[in-house]
């Protein structure tokens, strides 16, 4: 990576944030704490920490530096506020040139269409500069706001996988969905 990857849609600036900007993810995993319990592994009270968000995002910056995954924070276009974040996780490269997509927005901003703007445009730069040919991206059966947007995204159901991930301490079934880069 030799420049920062910099995305902008018509209401958000994406990028990976800088480990100055810990308070900046320290906020939005605060003030969303309960809202995204459901979807996410259980967490460590260290991951609500200006030290534990210092360390994410050290940790994040390394594995888009060895081409690993990218954690990307979709922020208002001053920079201020957090208003989802988004991966491209397990970086498999040579002749698979795949990741898995996860994601997660705030509470407050639900509902205006900002999920989609910003998975968007990853999904336009996963298939570009950074050269993936499949994003895999799976959610649970009842999450029916997350099936519905990849599906408005173009993603394709491949599958699904019984107590595929342990999420809120339990093994969960996943709807398994696929994009493929068009043929060109």
């Amino acid at each position: 990576m030799s420049e920062p990857i910099r995305m902008r849609t018509s209401r958000t600036v994406i990028r990976l944030l800088d480990v100055e900007e810990a308070d900046v993810l320290r906020r939005y995993r605060t003030e969303n704490r309960e809202h995204l319990a459901p979807w996410e592994p259980l967490r460590t009270e260290a991951h609500y920490t200006l030290d534990g968000c210092r360390l994410a995002i050290e940790a994040g910056l390394e594995a888009a530096r060895a081409d690993r995954g990218y954690p990307f924070a979709v922020l208002t276009p001053d920079g201020a506020e957090m208003i989802a974040s988004f991966t491209f996780a397990n970086v498999v490269r040579g002749v698979f040139q795949a990741c898995h997509l996860g994601y997660g927005i705030a509470r407050r901003h639900e509902g205006q269409g900002l999920m989609f703007e910003a998975l968007d445009a990853a999904i336009r730069y996963a298939f570009g500069p950074l050269d993936f040919h499949r994003v895999m991206a799976n959610h649970m059966p009842r999450n029916e706001r997350s099936g519905r947007l990849l599906q408005r995204l173009g993603f394709e159901k491949e599958g699904y996988a019984k107590r595929y991930l342990k999420i809120d301490g339990l093994w969960e079934d996943h709807v398994l969905t696929a994009k493929v880069r068009a043929q060109g």
